[in-house]
């Protein structure tokens, strides 16, 4: 986990008292500068993942929890509307290192309901749904509330399969809400070409039945075939052994996985547990010893940050297929 520094809880407290007793009542943040005229091209209503809001003007003080929200704002050219972010799972990319490196870290992990409160934001963009985590203290109503506005990743709330159409909503959405919609083309413009080339480097190849192995030492826990993770692991080439699984993630058995007998593991990296620990685990399983990919040592590695809704999915494609497929890229 990269970070910078996390505001104390003494300052999160004192401010989140302070924000509270200003908005009394459950009036908005920014009720005045509502009671102006709109920003050009707004008022904008948005519906997302149960939750409808109107934005009078692009927000203004954004805060992003979860890598890849935080990379999807920085794509967007919006660090100079942000506050604060919190949460990676791994560094954030080169190229967005600079505009990253101008933007408080609130909190390593998930911030408390009063620090987030401290960091004065308009709005909050989740990654996952465990972002607004009621139990925390940070529910989507608590937020509202607090005359804070938020939006959840696509990915937490699909309304059918999860494509990169998806991904393409994804990243519309949140330009739509801060009145930048040309960025957002211009995003996936490069986004797609990305897309298109492993497209054409890999016409006509045959696919290679794949295992995804996120983590699990009593079952595994894996890639089911209603996330994005199942899209990306089609088009670089493979096919997912566990997509009839219906849901993003999931548990299986050991035994299922060597029922179903993958040509190769695809191990998602992050956390404190290494990949070599991992590939040793596999390896010693005797329920896999006769699987194919075990038996091969046969392995590919993403990691996590690049197998969820986010910028990172085209670049994960492009790593993915050249792993199953080196002999097409050379």
């Amino acid at each position: 986990m990269m970070g910078k520094r996390p505001l104390s809880l003494l300052s999160a407290t004192a401010a989140a008292a302070l924000l509270m007793s200003g908005c009394g009542g459950g009036s908005t943040r920014d009720d005045a500068a509502q009671a102006g005229p709109a920003a050009e091209g707004f008022p904008v209503t948005l519906s997302n993942c149960g939750v409808e809001t109107t934005y009078q003007r692009p927000p203004r003080r954004a805060v992003s929890l979860n890598q890849h929200a935080t990379e999807v704002m920085l794509a967007l050219g919006l660090e100079r509307s942000m506050v604060g972010t919190a949460y990676l799972d791994d560094s954030i990319l080169p190229e967005y290192q600079d505009a990253y490196d101008g933007i408080e870290v609130v909190a390593e992990e998930y911030p408390s309901f009063e620090t987030l409160l401290a960091a004065e934001p308009d709005f909050a963009y989740g990654g996952f749904a465990s972002t607004f985590d009621e139990k925390e203290g940070r529910s989507r109503d608590a937020l509202s509330k607090a005359g804070i506005n938020s939006y959840l990743n696509v990915e937490e709330c699909p309304s059918g399969p999860v494509t990169m159409a998806t991904m393409d909503q994804e990243i519309r959405n949140v330009a739509k809400i801060f009145g930048v919609p040309d960025r957002a083309e211009a995003e996936l413009k490069k986004l797609h070409t990305t897309l298109d080339t492993v497209e054409d480097e890999l016409a006509g190849v045959t696919p290679v039945e794949l295992f995804v192995y996120d983590s699990g030492d009593k079952t595994a826990f894996t890639a089911g075939g209603a996330g994005i993770g199942n899209e990306m692991i089609e088009r670089a080439g493979g096919v997912n052994v566990f997509a009839d699984l219906d849901k993003a993630f999931g548990d299986v058995s050991f035994e299922q996985v060597a029922e179903r007998a993958p040509e190769v593991v695809v191990i998602y990296d992050y956390g404190d547990q290494p990949v070599a620990d991992k590939k040793k685990f596999l390896l010693a399983s005797p329920a896999l010893k006769d699987v194919p990919a075990i038996r091969n040592k046969r392995f590919a590695v993403l990691p996590l940050s690049s197998t969820v809704l986010g910028v990172r999915v085209p670049a994960g494609v492009d790593s993915l297929a050249r792993q199953l497929h080196p002999d097409r890229f050379k």
